[in-house]
C-alpha cells in the first residue's frame, strides 16, 4: 500500500511539475476559391482540447517573409513555449493559428495587381474556416493577432483595418512598409508586394501607401476606435526595421494610444522572436481573461 501511495504521490508531483502537453498539428489544407488553390496552415492545440468540451480564445500568428506556417513550430517553438507559459500560469488555454502567406506570392495584404488579395481570403475564408473547425470562441474579446517581420506588418495592418475583430495585437519587428520610393528595397517589396521601386510610379505608390501602410492608416484613425484593440510593439534594438517600429510608438503616444512598447538587446532573428513570445502570450491573456 504504502508504494502504491509513493506512485501516486510520484506522479502528482510530475504532473505539477511538468504539467501537461498540447500538440500542433501542421500541413493542413483550406482549398480557396479567392486565391485559385489549396493554401496550408498548422494549429496548436492546449493541453486540455481533447479532455475539455470547452471552447477556446484564439491567437492569429503570422510568420515572416521567406517562411510558411511550419516557421512558429520548427523556429519558434511554440509548442514547448506555449505549453510553458500555460502550464505556469502566465497564459491561459489558447489555440492558435498558423498560416501560410509564403509559398508562391508572399504577403498579408491585397497585391496591387489584383492576383493575390490574401487580406480577402484571409477574413472571408480561412478565419470562418478555423473557428469552425475547431471550438474557438467567435468574439472579438477571445481573438488575437502577433506575427514577426511581415507577419508583424500583417498584425498591425489587420488590427488597424479590423479592430471590430481583434482585441489585442501584439506586432514583433514589425516591417511596416517605407515612407516613400527611395526607401524601397527592390527584391523584397517585389516579393510580398508585388512592385518594387524599379517598376512603379509615385503616384500608384502613394495610393498604394495609403491602403497598407500603417503609420499612414493610424493618422486617419480616432483615439477611441485604435485604443479598442490593445497593443504591444516588440523590436529588438540592432533590428534594421527598429525605425520604423520607433517611429509608430511615437505615433500612438502623440494620439493618445496606449500601448506597451518593448525594445531589448537583439537583432533580426528567431533568438529575438523566440523570447518574445511568452511576454506576448501573457500580454493577450490578460485580456481573454
Amino acid at each position: 500500500m504504502k508504494s502504491f501511495y509513493l506512485i501516486f504521490l510520484t506522479f502528482i508531483s510530475y504532473s505539477i511539475v511538468f504539467g501537461q502537453n498540447g500538440k500542433v498539428i501542421d500541413e493542413l489544407i483550406i482549398n480557396s476559391k479567392i486565391l485559385k488553390g489549396d493554401r496550408k496552415f498548422a494549429v496548436y492545440l492546449p493541453p486540455d482540447y481533447d479532455s475539455s468540451n470547452r471552447s477556446y480564445p484564439v491567437l492569429y500568428l503570422l510568420h515572416g517573409l521567406g517562411d510558411n506556417q511550419s516557421a512558429w513550430i520548427q523556429f519558434g517553438e511554440v509548442l514547448h513555449t506555449t505549453d510553458k507559459a500555460i502550464n505556469s500560469g502566465i497564459a491561459t488555454s489558447m489555440i492558435i493559428i498558423m498560416p501560410d502567406a509564403g509559398t508562391g506570392q508572399m504577403g498579408y495584404t491585397n497585391a496591387m495587381s489584383g492576383k493575390w488579395n490574401y487580406e480577402d481570403f484571409f477574413f472571408e475564408e480561412f478565419m470562418p474556416h478555423v473557428e469552425n473547425m475547431y471550438r474557438i470562441r467567435k468574439n472579438k474579446r477571445y481573438r488575437a493577432i502577433s506575427g514577426l517581420s511581415m507577419g508583424g506588418g500583417g498584425s498591425f495592418l489587420y488590427a488597424l483595418r479590423h479592430p471590430d475583430l481583434f482585441s489585442s495585437a501584439a506586432p514583433l519587428s514589425a516591417s511596416i512598409g517605407p515612407q516613400n520610393i527611395d526607401q524601397m528595397d527592390d527584391h523584397s517589396y517585389l516579393a510580398y508586394w508585388g512592385f518594387s521601386k524599379s517598376n512603379i510610379n509615385k503616384s500608384d505608390f502613394e495610393k498604394f501607401k495609403k491602403k497598407n501602410n500603417s503609420l499612414y492608416l493610424i493618422d486617419q484613425m480616432d483615439q477611441k476606435t485604435l485604443n479598442s484593440v490593445r497593443w504591444y510593439i516588440d523590436c529588438g534594438d540592432d533590428d534594421y526595421l527598429y525605425k520604423n517600429n520607433v517611429l509608430m510608438h511615437i505615433k500612438m503616444r502623440e494620439k493618445g494610444i496606449k500601448h506597451e512598447f518593448r525594445v531589448r538587446d537583439g537583432d533580426h532573428n528567431w533568438d529575438y522572436w523566440r523570447s518574445a513570445l511568452p511576454s506576448v502570450l501573457e500580454f493577450i491573456s490578460k485580456k481573454f481573461h
